[in-house]
Formats: C-alpha cells, sequence, structure tokens
C-alpha cells in the first residue's frame, strides 16, 4: 500500500490532495502564515495520517510493501524574500567589488524620473566583504588567495556573527578552488551559499543575487522542513521546485533558491497532466488564489525563465515562466484619493479573511462581492464546512457603496469587472504581448477562486473554449503528485559555436549529467528510470540575451540542426533573423524521472447513472430568473449544461455564464465552451 499526500501552502488556505488505496481525497484548512507547518500538521491530523491512525501503515512497513510520501509546495522561501525577513547574511566577494549587489545593474524602475527614490540595499555595507581569489575570464589567477586574507575573513566572521555566508567571486563556474577554500574556513554553524554551487554561470550580478539569496532564506528552510519532519517522522518529505520537479527535503535546504516558486509550479504540474488527459496541449492558465492569480502558458512542456523576479530581485535558476498579480479571492476594495474603486494587491490573507468568513473581517474583498453576486452558496463553501456569513460581507461592501451613492449589488459587480480586467491584462501580457493568438489556446482555471470567473476572462480574450480540471480548487496540491523528480544543471561556455566539436561538448555535458544522476540516486531513483534533456543557450554574436534551444543529441549534426533552430526561433520571437555568428552561452542539463499518475480517468461509476438533477434553483443578480446549482461529483460523463449555471464542489464552484455551456469528461474535467 502506498500514501501520497501533495500539500500546497497558500496565502489563505493550505491545499491537501491524498491518494490512497487507489483513491483521491481533497482538503483544506486555513493558513497559518507565522508558522506553515501547523496548518499540515493539522491537515494530516484531520486527514487521519497522524501517527496514531497509521497502525496498519507501520505494520506495512515492517513487510516493505507500504509507503507514506508528502510532496509539499512552500512558500516559506517566497514570503521571506517579499517580507525582507530573511537572516543576517555576509556576502564575500573580490577585492573592489563590495557594492556588487548594491549597484546591481543600474537600472531605473521609471526612465524619466529625475528624481528616483532610492532603493534599500539588500544588505548593509559591513556585511560586504572582500577577498583575493579573483580569476580572469580565460580562468587564469589576476589575484591569489592567501592563508592571511582567510584568517581575516573568520575574524570578521566572528565579529559579525552571521547565520548564513554567500560567496561569489569573479568567474569562478571556470575554477571553483578559491570559492571552496574561503567555505573551508566558515564556521560550521553558518549556513554556506557557494556560486559555483548554485548556479556557476556568467553575469557577476544575477549570479551574486541569486547566491545571496539562497543565503539569505536557507537557514529559514531548513528550519522549516526539519520542524515539518519532525511533526510527520512517519512520512517520507519531499519539496516542489520552482522548475516543476520534486527534491528530497535533505537536499532542499541547501538550494532553497529553487523553491521561490514551488506552489505555483504545482499548479502548473496540474494543469499540464489535466490538459494531457483531455487531449490539450496547448493552454493558457491561470490559478487564482486568496491572494494573488498566477497567469502561464504551457505548450506541451512547462515554460521556464532564467530571468525570473522575486521581491524586485533577480533569480537566474531555472522556473516556471508565469507573470503574478495582487488578485484574488482575498483581494481587498477600496476607494483611492480621487473616489474611484480599486481592487488589490491589499489582501484580507488568511486572518482575519473576507468579511464573509466571519473572523472579524471588515474589509470588502472579491470573494465578498461572489458571495453577495450570488455565486458563492453560503452553506456551500467548502462542502458545507464553512458557512460564509452573508450580511458580514453586505456590511462591508455597504462601506463603498454609500459613498459612491450605488446599490451593494452595483459595487459588488464592479468590484468584479476590475478583479476580471487585471487578470485579463496579465493573460495578454503572458499570450498577445508575446506574439501567441489566445484563441489558439484553452484557458485552464484552478485555484479556489479560478472557476468563478473563468467565463468573463476567456471572453475578454476572444477565447472560444476553456476547461476547468477536476479538483481544480486544489490543483496545486495535485499537481505535487504527478510532478518528477528533477535536477536543472547548467554551467556557461561563452565562445563562437561553429567551434564547438562534438567531443567538447560532450565533456560539458557530463559531468552535469553525473552531478544530476548523483543527486536523483540519493533519493531512490535509478539511473534508467531518468529522462535526460540537454539544451544550449544562444545569441547572436554581440546580444545581450539569449534563447534556450534544445539539443537532440551531442553530435555534430546536433550542433547544426541547434543552431538551425535557434534562427527560427528567433524569427518567431523577435520577427527578424540576423547575418550573424551564433554564441553559445550555456550548457543545461534536465534530468527527470517519470511522472506520477493519479486515478482520475476512470469514471465507470458514473456511466450507468442517469444525469443529475440540480439541488436547487437560486437567484443571481444581473440574470432573469433562476438558476440550477448542480453538485460536481454527481454529473455523469458527457452531461452538458448550458448556462447561467452553479456547479459546486468542496474545494471550490463554477459559475456557468449566459452564452456558455459544459460537459463532463469521463477524466471528471469540464470543458467551457462558448
Amino acid at each position: 500500500m502506498s500514501i501520497i499526500l501533495g500539500v500546497d501552502t497558500g496565502g489563505t488556505f493550505t491545499d491537501f490532495v491524498l491518494c490512497r488505496n487507489g483513491q483521491l481525497q481533497t482538503h483544506k484548512v486555513l493558513s497559518t502564515p507565522h508558522a506553515p507547518e501547523v496548518a499540515i500538521l493539522q491537515g494530516i491530523r484531520e486527514l487521519g495520517l497522524d501517527e496514531p491512525g497509521l497502525d496498519e501503515l507501520d505494520q506495512a512497513h515492517q513487510d516493505q510493501t507500504a509507503d507514506f510520501y508528502i510532496v509539499h509546495g512552500s512558500t516559506v522561501a517566497t514570503n521571506a524574500v517579499l517580507e525582507g525577513k530573511g537572516v543576517k547574511t555576509v556576502f564575500i566577494t573580490n577585492h573592489g567589488f563590495a557594492d556588487m549587489l548594491t549597484i546591481a545593474r543600474q537600472t531605473r524602475d521609471e526612465l524619466y524620473a529625475l528624481q528616483p527614490v532610492p532603493k534599500t540595499p539588500p544588505l548593509t555595507r559591513e556585511c560586504c566583504l572582500e577577498a583575493g581569489g579573483r580569476l580572469g575570464a580565460r580562468g587564469e589567477v589576476v589575484e591569489d588567495l592567501s592563508s592571511s586574507q582567510l584568517e581575516q575573513l573568520q575574524q570578521k566572521l566572528k565579529i559579525l556573527q552571521p547565520q548564513a555566508v554567500a560567496i561569489n567571486l569573479l568567474f569562478s563556474y571556470l575554477d571553483d578552488r578559491f570559492e571552496k577554500a574561503i567555505e573551508a574556513v566558515i564556521p560550521e554553524e553558518m549556513f554556506v551559499s557557494r556560486s559555483s554551487f548554485i548556479l556557476p554561470e556568467f553575469k557577476e550580478y544575477e549570479r551574486g543575487m541569486t547566491t545571496w539569496l539562497n543565503a539569505y532564506v536557507g537557514p529559514l528552510v531548513e528550519g522549516y522542513l526539519q520542524r515539518l519532519q519532525q511533526g510527520a517522522q512517519q512520512a517520507q518529505l519531499s519539496v516542489m521546485q520552482s522548475s516543476g520537479g520534486t527534491i528530497a527535503a535533505e537536499q532542499a535546504g541547501e538550494q532553497a533558491v529553487h523553491m521561490l516558486l514551488s506552489g505555483p509550479a504545482g499548479g502548473l504540474a496540474g494543469a499540464r497532466y489535466m490538459g494531457m488527459l483531455a487531449n490539450r496541449q496547448r493552454l493558457l492558465t491561470f490559478d487564482m488564489g486568496g491572494t494573488s492569480t498566477d497567469v502561464a502558458m504551457i505548450d506541451g512542456e512547462l515554460q521556464l525563465t532564467n530571468e525570473g523576479e522575486i521581491g524586485g530581485y533577480p533569480v537566474a535558476v531555472p522556473m516556471v515562466d508565469m507573470h503574478t498579480i495582487g488578485a484574488g479571492g482575498g483581494s481587498i476594495a477600496s476607494l483611492d484619493a480621487g473616489g474611484m474603486l480599486q481592487v488589490g494587491p491589499e489582501s484580507a490573507g488568511a486572518t482575519p479573511g473576507p468579511a464573509c468568513y466571519g473572523q472579524g473581517g471588515t474589509k470588502p474583498t472579491v470573494t465578498d462581492a461572489n458571495l453577495i453576486l450570488g455565486r458563492l452558496r453560503a452553506e456551500a463553501f467548502l462542502g458545507g464546512g464553512m458557512k460564509l456569513d452573508e450580511e458580514a460581507a453586505r456590511q462591508a461592501l455597504a462601506s463603498l457603496a454609500e459613498p459612491m451613492h450605488m446599490s451593494v449589488e452595483e459595487i459588488a459587480a464592479g468590484i468584479i469587472r476590475i478583479a476580471d480586467e487585471h487578470m485579463a491584462h496579465a493573460l495578454r501580457v503572458m499570450s498577445v504581448q508575446r506574439g501567441i493568438d489566445p484563441r489558439d489556446l484553452t484557458l485552464v482555471s484552478f485555484g479556489g477562486a479560478g472557476g468563478l470567473h473563468v467565463c468573463s476572462l476567456a471572453e475578454s480574450m476572444g477565447m472560444n473554449k476553456a476547461l476547468v480540471p477536476i479538483h481544480a480548487g486544489v490543483l496545486s496540491a495535485l499537481g505535487m503528485l504527478v510532478a518528477p523528480r528533477e535536477r536543472q544543471l547548467s554551467r556557461s561556455r561563452i565562445g563562437p559555436l561553429a567551434r564547438l566539436t562534438a567531443t567538447e561538448l560532450e565533456m560539458e555535458l557530463s559531468p552535469l549529467i553525473q552531478q544530476g544522476q548523483k543527486a536523483l540516486l540519493d533519493e531512490g531513483v535509478k539511473n534508467a528510470d531518468v529522462e535526460i534533456q540537454r539544451s544550449l543557450d544562444l545569441r547572436y554574436q554581440g546580444q545581450s540575451y539569449y534563447l534556450n534551444i534544445a539539443l537532440q543529441d551531442d553530435s555534430v549534426g546536433g550542433i547544426a540542426v541547434a543552431e538551425a533552430d535557434f534562427h527560427y526561433q528567433h524569427q518567431q520571437r523577435y520577427g527578424h533573423q540576423l547575418d550573424l555568428p551564433v554564441e553559445l552561452v550555456n550548457i543545461r542539463v534536465a534530468l527527470k524521472s517519470s511522472a506520477g499518475t493519479l486515478p482520475v480517468n476512470s469514471d465507470e461509476a458514473h456511466t450507468t447513472k442517469q444525469p443529475a438533477e440540480p439541488v436547487e434553483w437560486v437567484e443571481l443578480v444581473g440574470i432573469d430568473g433562476m438558476a440550477p446549482v448542480y453538485e460536481r461529483d454527481k454529473l455523469v460523463t458527457g452531461q452538458k449544461l448550458a448556462g447561467p449555471v452553479l456547479i459546486t464542489e468542496t474545494v471550490s464552484t463554477t459559475y456557468i455564464a449566459p452564452g456558455w455551456s459544459c460537459t463532463r469528461e469521463e477524466t471528471g474535467n469540464l470543458i467551457l465552451r462558448r
């Protein structure tokens, strides 16, 4: 017997998807932002997975026939960066470069602002230390690292007493001996982040910032994972990475920077899996939770980027390519100085939450607006496990309606329209602004609030088809269960592509492949079960940015195909090609185990049942007549419903607008058409 639990910690709710004995079970509890593990352990207890409830599992363990896995999407690293609550960190670099992270790229948020507001440096001047060990661009030693310099660093660290140290020497990706020498003299109690291990690539600022971020949040992540592991000692714990694959908790702490988009990556893994079941490969996704909405594009595979940002800081490790805005169910509506209605980015979060949660919240939110419009059923929220307070929602919205001389219902409709426009703009950023026609894609909505807005957003984008996956309200947690175990490795190798031989390419790739295989082997993944994907970062000579191109094989022919593909993709992305030599920048390797499968595509139990009947008829603001309400788990395969209609389930509600219809597929997914 095998038990697998996917956990996604969100700003408002912590979501659980449990796969046991071939059956899926979903669950939600309110998040505990001050200590995320508290909500997780609460959910484990409520699902009956705590130590006393696993007697049969413990016995089966003795027979070597059972396993209990937890795959977790953590927000600890993300929140620490966004809130500026990492640990005291010392940054060590070469002489003359102590201001590297403060100077950055000297770019400005507002190009023509004559008096820009100065940004607070990521760390104080006293925490920036300098040393020798400087290399040149070809790997030659420009300044040696002496034993006296190492002793001076030790003395300064004793005085400063940081919790973490980030080491970032120039060109260390060519030769890491000086960084390793510094690491060797750092006290054991201090967390060490070394750039030649975290990100052995060029661009000293991006590499340095990524290394510093890893040190800044590393001790927090390590401590959090240890507390979670102690609270769930009966389970094997893995953590979702920003690239869409998982890593064992024992290895995750030292690579905390890879967890900055942990939860959202799980959602995309789940969306891709559900899209495959529905035979839809090209997807435009939006994940609307309580605090934010994440928008992304999936074209067969998850789209990754090495130019991501968190809290204004560049993060150059591979992560899912997405656009995030502060629009969620808990987004607060307010009036600005001119009396205009605004929605977000401030959120009511989990505490106190929207006014209708009845936990002391008084500010109007998107969730309150949906309740007033009739799109949320007060008695059916969380499957009846949490009753919503409609009167509290009405009072909260009245605080906006009165000064605007409008009815509460009109204000509610206005809040929804503004929130929808914010999300539609985010969808355009990921599609139209990249030259992609959204009408060729399927819109996939998930997250606790996504189904309430899917029809409106599809209409805004001119799209005629949408998909609301099964368990959409907890899809990020579900995605944890189907994500492969994965390692993304890279190394800079700058030079003309035409001069690269197949032998040289193999020599560059082999150490990365061996490093990834060893890491996965330590997690119990056999080499035979690992898929290896190779790619090259290419650019025209003289360019600053590059495109990542898949490498079919490491032969001369494979290199030539990659070069031709680069020209084609450059034409597709930028509308032109250049008659210039192609330059190799980075070599990349992705190693993945086989993705998991879930019991969501068998529906024999429904094939002989009669179509479901409405459980009630309700009034929806702005809709003439009464609208039916259906329970999603009672819909049968092929059953078609025409809007307006509400479809409720334990973890979310879907609103089918007038002019739209939905059909339940065998997989349990809802296919929407206009």
